[in-house]
């Protein structure tokens, strides 16, 4: 893949920003990279390193302000407080919204044809916020959601049938969080009903979904953050919106009936979100996901007028 002539800003420079610049400088996505972040030395520190990469690919990668990240094809947040051992991603919220509050005013204005692609945690109340703060269009503004918990659940299962990842389609859906829940009813293999060939007891079903759910907690618990899965599944988000491949992915967005940003499958292109994507769930899958909802709105209540 050769890099578009378009540009992409990552605002955050810790271990998730770097590591999602260092995926789209490798998968040549845009040409030119701007890396964003309070800390101007830290931020120094990882373009130097990552310009040390760029042999590899004809990408440029550059320091620069809020200034210079309002012009870009897609504004990236990662900015924010990590996940401790034991937090969930909804203890985040209050730094969080403090931290995107003031990015999103310092942005202003924002190119009117930018797409906004929330990363930082938690995704599903950021992304929301972030609509409401930033003045673009709501299908402009989405979050990574459950991408990487349906690659993850994906991974297992193909691995329980000997199949490649590909071969299988399932989404995990609803909070990027602790309220998510997989759609067994819709997965399917290479056109074939799941559950038709790999029946699983329903014990068996929670277990996967379970280490699924759990998978960045054992992560953090050792090594103190994630970073390499979701910069690759925010490269594969940034290509499918600069090459406008609508293609359907499980991502944090808008939610008329839900009142709520939560993931459901979406068509994703160079305009973001193109349309929601219909899901057929089950009665039981519809009220997680319905509890989900509930969640995510009863935190988001709480900053109603702050907003």
């Amino acid at each position: 893949m050769s890099a578009s002539g378009g540009s992409i800003a990552i605002i955050g420079a810790g271990s998730v920003g770097s590591a999602v610049a260092y995926s789209l400088l490798l998968r040549q996505v845009v040409a030119d990279i701007v890396l964003v972040d309070i800390n101007h030395e830290l931020c120094q520190a990882q373009v130097n390193d990552l310009s040390d990469a760029t042999f590899l690919s004809n990408v440029r990668i550059r320091q620069g302000s809020v200034q210079d990240a309002q012009n870009a094809d897609i504004i990236i947040i990662t900015a924010g407080a990590k996940q401790k051992p034991g937090d969930t991603r909804l203890n985040l919220i209050d730094r969080n919204y403090k931290v995107l509050k003031s990015i999103l005013q310092s942005l202003q204005p924002i190119r009117n044809d930018s797409i906004l692609l929330i990363v930082a945690n938690p995704v599903d109340v950021l992304t929301l916020f972030a609509q409401r703060l930033s003045g673009l269009a709501k299908n402009q503004v989405l979050g990574s959601g459950t991408l990487l918990d349906s690659i993850r659940l994906t991974r297992i299962l193909a691995s329980k049938l000997e199949v490649a990842d590909t071969s299988i389609h399932a989404f995990v859906i609803g909070e990027h969080g602790d309220s998510q829940c997989v759609a067994w009813s819709t997965a399917t293999v290479h056109g074939t009903p799941l559950l038709k060939v790999l029946p699983l007891t329903d014990n068996e079903r929670e277990e996967i979904a379970t280490t699924t759910r759990k998978k960045a907690e054992a992560i953090i618990k050792v090594k103190g953050f994630t970073s390499y899965g979701v910069a690759a599944v925010t490269s594969r988000i940034c290509e499918a919106i600069i090459f406008d491949h609508r293609q359907v992915l499980p991502l944090s967005h808008w939610q008329q009936d839900l009142d709520c940003c939560l993931s459901l499958p979406a068509v994703l292109g160079r305009d973001g979100i193109i349309s929601s994507f219909p899901l057929h769930l089950d009665e039981e899958e519809q009220s997680f996901l319905s509890e989900s909802a509930k969640g995510l709105r009863k935190v988001i209540e709480e900053y109603k007028e702050d907003l």
